[in-house]
């Protein structure tokens, strides 16, 4: 079976002048099917951001492979690119352009056909509510502004895989919700999407399967049904602490 998204054995190793050599990565599977939203859950540090920076080519892997839509991400890099839309609480705009100037921008430098980029523009800005403050410069938007024009910079291109990395940091209640329907509307439109958060409820909420990462590797994986009666366990939270725990007593996970 071809899976939009196979990693394997996925290792990341570094330098650091306080700390030696770290190990963020140590070894990372996991497969990503069309039409699901695959949770990548951990607390901070347990290795989620580097896993899908590697995974989206911008930091590259020392050990381990994977591939997004059949290309290899260290050998095929530009492909992979095109492929995907990054999402996160620090996605870059441009401030000097405007929202509409934006999402076009992005279009053209992912190689979205040129004679459908206008349509795609508009569609983006009608769906996301854009409309009102199209042609303002980003830096004049409030930050739930900000965060619809991240919206439709990282889709664009309207890519097959999207990869949110804890999107909702710092956003108000409503603002996350809006977020998650997006998300699910993706999920309908038949995309991948890997959703990293360490937020619980927003896991439970979105996800169909989940893999528990901490310290570097994936200790258990499937849907949250699966994970329930592997651990024991009924509220994600508690699931989350049952396989945490146990890798820190060196039990290891399903």
């Amino acid at each position: 079976m071809s899976w939009p998204v196979e990693v394997k054995e996925f290792a990341k190793t570094f330098y650091d002048e306080a700390r030696g050599e770290v190990h963020a990565v140590k070894g990372v599977d996991f497969e990503c099917r069309a039409g699901e939203v695959f949770g990548l859950l951990g607390a901070n540090g347990a290795g989620k951001t580097t896993t899908l920076r590697m995974l989206s080519t911008v930091l590259r892997p020392t050990g381990g492979s994977a591939r997004v839509c059949g290309h290899d991400v260290v050998e095929e890099g530009e492909a992979v690119r095109r492929s995907l839309g990054f999402y996160s609480a620090s996605t870059a705009l441009y401030p000097r352009l405007t929202a509409r100037e934006t999402v076009e921008f992005f279009a053209r430098i992912n190689q979205y056909p040129s004679e459908r980029v206008h349509e795609r523009v508009e569609y983006l800005i009608d769906r996301l509510g854009i409309r009102p403050y199209a042609d303002a410069r980003v830096d004049k938007l409030s930050s739930g502004m900000k965060q619809k024009v991240s919206i439709a910079r990282t889709v664009a291109h309207d890519p097959p895989l999207l990869i949110f990395d804890e999107p909702t940091v710092g956003l108000d209640v409503l603002n996350a919700l809006e977020l998650q329907e997006v998300i699910r509307e993706f999920r309908a439109q038949g995309k991948t999407v890997i959703f990293s958060t360490h937020i619980m409820s927003e896991a439970e909420k979105l996800c169909d399967r989940i893999a528990i990462l901490h310290d570097g590797r994936i200790h258990a994986s499937g849907t949250l049904e699966e994970l329930r009666a592997y651990s024991g366990a009924h509220y994600l939270e508690d699931i989350f602490v049952h396989y945490v725990t146990a890798a820190q007593d060196g039990e290891g996970g399903e």
